[in-house]
């Protein structure tokens, strides 16, 4: 049955939001008072957050290079900030889309023919269960140091948990739903296309957001060699010349595209499986 709405629920909605801005200022201030009071080695510390900020601006605009030197350089690596996360975007999107186009049929395929399942269960298992540096070795020495290496390395991060959700999906599929189908003349195909997907879209969905996740935490690692531009290589970049203001900036705008992305996928959940959870 569909869960009433109730007053409660109306007012949920704002306390949430004023409960996290709360718990974003506490935080804040926590952060910068513990920064200001010099209680860790600064060396060892994160910065606090206005050396954050400034970080995250100096790396969206022309500034000079300093030490005495007057040429003026162009945010980071001769990139903005903002160009490193696009160029780590069109990576991640080039990856889970190669990651849909795989996972999805094979995952329909492996539910609804014993067999494939079977044969091809074990492998989708063994990829699934391998960290993403353990093979990255491997795909610089077939690929090269540049782009299609990183995204093989995001597309093996996302194609497993696509995979697997659809073959949960096609499970879950009531099975009077696929004969009634059948009953009709509906062909395999037919079959596949207007009841097994539909039912499964929300499997597929909930999948990719989980193969979003897994990319995110895949970048960095897949843009330790030659990742300039990116976001993911100017953090380790960062890190590795102690720039940690910049690093921990190159962070939170990961983590907070990251949550952006995650929210992006649950609204296109609601338009297109309006029906989860209603029934």
């Amino acid at each position: 049955m569909r869960r009433v709405s109730t007053p409660s629920d109306a007012r949920s909605g704002p306390r949430r939001w004023i409960g996290l801005v709360a718990s974003l200022v506490v935080l804040l201030v926590v952060w910068s008072v513990v920064a200001a009071a010099d209680i860790v080695e600064p060396h060892y510390l994160t910065p606090s957050p206005v050396e954050v900020w400034n970080a995250f601006v100096r790396a969206n605009s022309h500034h000079p290079v300093g030490g005495g030197i007057d040429r003026v350089v162009r945010g980071e690596e001769h990139y903005f900030l903002w160009e490193h996360l696009l160029v780590s975007l069109r990576r991640i999107g080039l990856g889970l889309g190669l990651g849909v186009a795989v996972g999805v049929p094979l995952g329909l395929l492996m539910g609804t023919v014993r067999w494939v399942g079977d044969l091809a269960g074990p492998y989708v298992d063994f990829l699934r269960s391998l960290p993403p540096l353990a093979y990255i070795g491997f795909l610089v020495a077939w690929f090269g140091i540049y782009d299609t290496s990183k995204v093989w390395l995001l597309f093996l991060a996302a194609f497993p948990p696509i995979t697997l959700a659809t073959i949960n999906g096609v499970r879950g599929v009531r099975i009077d739903q696929v004969n009634a189908a059948r009953s009709l003349g509906a062909s395999g195909l037919q079959v596949t296309t207007n009841v097994i997907l539909p039912a499964t879209l929300p499997d597929i969905l909930s999948g990719l957001r989980v193969a979003v996740g897994f990319a995110w935490t895949t970048v960095v690692a897949a843009e330790l060699v030659n990742g300039l531009p990116g976001i993911g290589g100017l953090a380790y970049l960062s890190g590795t010349q102690n720039k940690i203001a910049l690093s921990v900036a190159c962070i939170l705008v990961i983590g907070l595209t990251a949550i952006a992305l995650d929210a992006v996928i649950r609204t296109i959940e609601k338009l297109v499986v309006p029906w989860r959870g209603k029934a």
